[in-house]
Formats: C-alpha cells, sequence, structure tokens
C-alpha cells in the first residue's frame, strides 16, 4: 500500500454514512443501490455520492444485475480488505506520499 492509497481508504472511512454503509453490505451480501439507500436512510442521490469514494478506494464494488422484470439492477457488495494502521506503518508509506504543491514549497524553504 502506497502513502495515496492509505490517505484514499482513510478518507473514504471518514464519514459515519459511508461507515454504516460498509456495515450493511456487510451483513447482508450485496444490496441494490436504491435498497442500500432506504436502510442507511438516506436519498438514493446521496447514497450515490458516498459509493463513488468508497469505490474509488476500492472498499466496495458495484455490478449490473438483470431483475426477474429486465430491469437493470446495480448491485453493490463489500469488497474484502484489511486496514491497520500503526506507527511503523506510517513510517513506511510516508515516502510515497504525493504531497500537495504548498507543502512542496514549504519543504523548500525549510531546507535553506
Amino acid at each position: 500500500m502506497t502513502g495515496d492509497d492509505l490517505v484514499t481508504n482513510l478518507a473514504a472511512l471518514a464519514h459515519p454514512l459511508r461507515i454504516r454503509a460498509l456495515a450493511l453490505l456487510h451483513k447482508n451480501g450485496a444490496v441494490h443501490v436504491s435498497e442500500l439507500a432506504r436502510m442507511v436512510g438516506i436519498s438514493r442521490p446521496l447514497l450515490i455520492l458516498h459509493v463513488r469514494k468508497l469505490e474509488a478506494a476500492g472498499l466496495i464494488k458495484s455490478k449490473m444485475k438483470l431483475s426477474d422484470d429486465g430491469k437493470a439492477m446495480n448491485m453493490l457488495s463489500v469488497t474484502p480488505f484489511s486496514l491497520e494502521v500503526n506507527p511503523k506503518m506510517l513510517a513506511e508509506v510516508a515516502s510515497s506520499l504525493t504531497l500537495p504543491s504548498h507543502a512542496k514549497l514549504n519543504q523548500t524553504k525549510d531546507k535553506k
């Protein structure tokens, strides 16, 4: 895992609704987007914003499935993952972080 991967994963997990969605997917298996929105207690469009963040981090996956009546259904499921954060791990991934441009400028100033 790179430092940037860690930042992406932690950012994805940094919202209570995304954690709730992950927990529900873990408990219930693959769930249709609309059903998950109802389970979490938010609108479908808001859930989709959270789903995009979780998908970008690789924590969930979506798969299109045809219902019995021929409608396309977007099914969501958890991607198996394990994330352990400790000082040693942070030290290992820190050198692979992509620093924002303003941080690079500050680093250059500090070296002078």
